[in-house]
């Protein structure tokens, strides 16, 4: 569990017995950390300490609200600052405001319970802060170097290389590989590892939007710009701003709206639908496709010059038949972090099963090994997974329960008709099955399977 900071208040008042009123107050609940001073420059000599709030006297005896206020901001622009005054001049408390003021509180009887509640609104802004911040961390480490594609194959190496590079700068990278590979995988790590990780990162799936509503998803529209637009909506160019924009399945996109995007792509302004005024944006471009996007050039499927203006750094992410000892390296973190996220006990692989993890052809890649292997750590008995644990099959897609049939009772069919073909022959069966023939032996034993 995360540890609560406390929340550091310094008290800026010259009026040492107004002052110590206002520490007592704010020192009521046990989180803030209240700290005096009596003079701005005794203040200011303190700043190092960070404080998430400063109360402040317009009127010291060593410098003006004004002054203070400006030197405050320019080395602490994340700390708010309330001004507390004598003065009800208005034209003073808007300059204050003006000059990054949070609030500007005059003296009255009511100051105490004004500052209380201002106070608490801080506290709740900061402790979002906080808690973004940590969030931000933790994702920049779950996107770090070798964090966001697991592997230790060449290619899964060439891919760290390559992130890294590309993360360094703001070149456009074009993505390819088979679906399942982890392609969003590496648009965030590049994101995560680039001086953009604080700003947004907006995803698009181009073949999930329907045709008619692509170039509203991209650009925006506004008001009326069509019947259903009934108020003006932000695009997703817009929306990404400052940061990254990652379109998936780039070679969806529609040959009408390919011209568009490369003009938008090369002004750098977009206009909405049904708007004429162009809104400038500045985004780094992450586009990924499972298919070959040369070839669908050559098969007039996708304009040349948005390919070219699109293919900046290419990264090939491999199959995961073509990772080698990457399948049972993935296959160990899948699960662990699998058990841990729903407080099941650690679980490991038999040889017999890590066997045929490998010997699998994994056609969904790593994504289809991710399904595999948490719907294994389901079904196994023990802290053990089995090889007939493993939802696998020789097509495509997984060997699910049905509603009749359990799949440990579907396994043990496939097993039994496969002894019955080879006539009992326990290492032949074990041998077309890919699995160890221990397991079948024990199936025996436990009168599961019957040979003979």
């Amino acid at each position: 569990m995360t540890a609560i900071l406390p929340f550091k208040i310094f008290v800026v008042e010259d009026n040492q017995w107004y002052g110590e009123l206002l520490a007592h107050r704010l020192g009521q609940n046990p989180n803030h950390s209240v700290h005096r001073f009596l003079t701005a420059r005794a203040c200011l000599e303190q700043l190092g300490e960070l404080p998430d709030l400063i109360t402040l006297d317009y009127s010291l005896p060593d410098a003006k609200g004004e002054q203070v206020l400006r030197q405050i901001r320019e080395r602490l622009p994340g700390t708010e600052v309330i001004v507390i005054s004598g003065q009800e001049d208005v034209s003073t408390a808007v300059s204050m405001l003006r000059q990054g003021a949070y609030d500007y509180l005059v003296k009255d009887e009511n100051t105490l319970d004004r500052l209380w509640n201002i106070v608490g609104k801080v506290e709740q802004q900061v402790s979002l802060r906080r808690e973004n911040t940590q969030l931000r961390q933790q994702i920049g480490a779950r996107f770090g170097p070798g964090q966001a594609i697991l592997g230790e194959h060449p290619t899964v190496q060439l891919v760290h290389t390559l992130i890294a590079k590309a993360a360094r700068t703001t070149i456009t990278v074009s993505v390819s590989g088979e679906t399942g590979t982890g392609k969003e995988l590496v648009a965030k790590a590049i994101h995560f590892q680039s001086s953009q990780a604080g700003k947004p990162f907006v995803a698009v799936n181009m073949a999930a939007i329907p045709r008619e509503l692509v170039e509203s998803e991209l650009f925006g529209h506004e008001k009326g710009a069509f019947t259903g637009a009934v108020t003006r909506r932000v695009g997703r160019l817009e929306e990404a701003n400052g940061g990254t924009l990652f379109l998936d399945e780039i070679a969806d996109l529609d040959l009408s709206l390919q011209a568009k995007l490369l003009r938008v792509l090369q002004e750098r302004e977009v206009t909405r639908v049904g708007g004429n005024q162009a809104v400038a944006f500045d985004v780094r471009l992450v586009v990924a496709t499972h298919r070959d996007l040369l070839a669908e050039v050559h098969a007039g499927r996708f304009r040349e010059d948005l390919y070219y203006r699109l293919l900046g750094l290419p990264v090939q992410l491999p199959p995961l038949r073509q990772r080698g000892n990457d399948v049972l390296l993935l296959a160990d973190a899948f699960v662990r972090d699998f058990c841990i996220l729903n407080n099941l006990p650690p679980r490991q692989f038999t040889e017999c099963a890590r066997v045929r993890l490998q010997q699998h052809p994994f056609p969904g890649n790593v994504r289809e090994l991710k399904a595999v292997v948490e719907l294994a750590a389901v079904l196994a008995d023990g802290e053990q997974i089995q090889a007939e644990d493993l939802p696998l099959r020789s097509g495509k897609g997984l060997e699910t329960p049905n509603s009749q049939r359990s799949l440990r009772d579907q396994t043990t069919a496939i097993v039994q008709k496969c002894l019955d073909e080879v006539s009992g022959d326990v290492l032949a069966a074990a041998a077309r099955l890919r699995i160890g023939k221990s397991t079948i032996y024990r199936m025996i034993q436990q009168q599961e399977l019957h040979v003979g």
